[in-house]
């Protein structure tokens, strides 16, 4: 009889343990995978039509390389403008990652109550300013970095970066990489900081007060308790806003002429994939507009290399703070 009782009684409990799976949660997950399988669908279309549209560049390359703009083949023509667009995105987030994570710091855990949101709201506007605007003012903003320019040739001119050129010159109009660089440096200023912002107020409140409970100063609980917190954000942030400088067409074409690779950040003539496009892109035709549409997957390569290398440093990031 005992034995007979345990079981029903056992009955109802191993139908209640079973997971109910409900109407609306199926419909849940087949939508979030449906999307999921969309995005990657339309990225793979991109990724073969700008392989399709680039044969054309890459026979001629083999048969015939003096066909590709330069005369010498296609990687000696990309190669200079990865190398611009490179050196564009690192300088801007060079100089814009200290400030983000500053003015991060400042509105999360140091500016009044009542300062904080609008700071924070100013910040987030600048993300909605038009290319187009940032390279009006950085075209007003090249000569007035002359004088600058010429500081820095004058007394840092045994670097390479800032060496003049043979007679001694530097750009008289100011339209170089570096300025083009300090453009996108307050592009991706609101986009770096918001999202570190949002990390930064993620924080345990316990751990924030814990350290200062020990004795912490307000630096020393946030060197121990929020920045290792958000490191994983911090890269993730940094990570997207370099994604946005390398992508970033018209402010730079506005702001760069037209010239090859030039190791001084100083003189005129450097180039990026995304200028070199929004320069020739509309007159381009047969050959020229199959090497723009080769370059434009250059990018999409770094791109997609830029996003897979951050998702593997916030993987690991995370991993280790657990």
């Amino acid at each position: 009889m005992s034995t007979a009782t345990d079981t029903q009684a056992s009955a109802p409990d191993t139908k209640k343990s079973r997971t109910v799976i409900r109407p609306g949660d199926r419909i849940f997950s087949a939508a979030a995978l449906s999307a999921g399988i969309f995005i990657l669908a339309i990225l793979a279309g991109v990724a073969f039509f700008l392989l399709l549209q680039s044969t054309d560049t890459i026979k001629a390359s083999f048969d015939d390389p003096s066909q590709i703009s330069g005369g010498r083949g296609f990687l000696p023509y990309v190669f200079p403008l990865i190398i611009g667009t490179l050196i564009s995105a690192v300088i801007s987030l060079i100089i814009a990652t200290p400030f983000a994570i500053g003015i991060a710091l400042f509105t999360t855990h140091m500016a009044p109550r009542k300062l904080a949101p609008v700071l924070g709201y100013t910040i987030d506007l600048l993300a909605a300013i038009p290319s187009v605007v940032y390279g009006l003012w950085g075209l007003a903003l090249s000569s007035n970095l002359v004088g600058l320019y010429a500081w820095l040739a004058k007394y840092l001119g045994w670097i390479p970066i800032f060496a003049p050129d043979d007679d001694g010159a530097i750009s008289q109009t100011g339209r170089t990489l570096l300025t083009a660089s300090f453009v996108l440096s307050i592009m991706i200023l609101p986009i770096i900081t918001s999202l570190v912002r949002e990390v930064f107020l993620q924080t345990p409140r316990l751990q924030e007060e814990a350290a200062l409970a020990l004795g912490a100063t307000r630096w020393e609980m946030i060197r121990m308790a929020v920045l290792p917190f958000g490191t994983s954000g911090i890269v993730s942030a940094v990570m997207l806003g370099l994604g946005r400088a390398l992508g970033e067409t018209m402010a730079v074409a506005m702001v760069l002429s037209s010239g090859g690779l030039i190791v001084s950040l100083l003189l005129s003539g450097n180039q990026t994939i995304a200028a070199e496009i929004a320069h020739n892109f509309p007159e381009a035709a047969g050959l020229r507009l199959s090497e723009l549409i080769s370059i434009g997957l250059v990018l999409f390569a770094i791109t997609l290399v830029v996003n897979m290398t951050a998702r593997w440093i916030v993987a690991r990031t995370t991993v280790k703070g657990k």
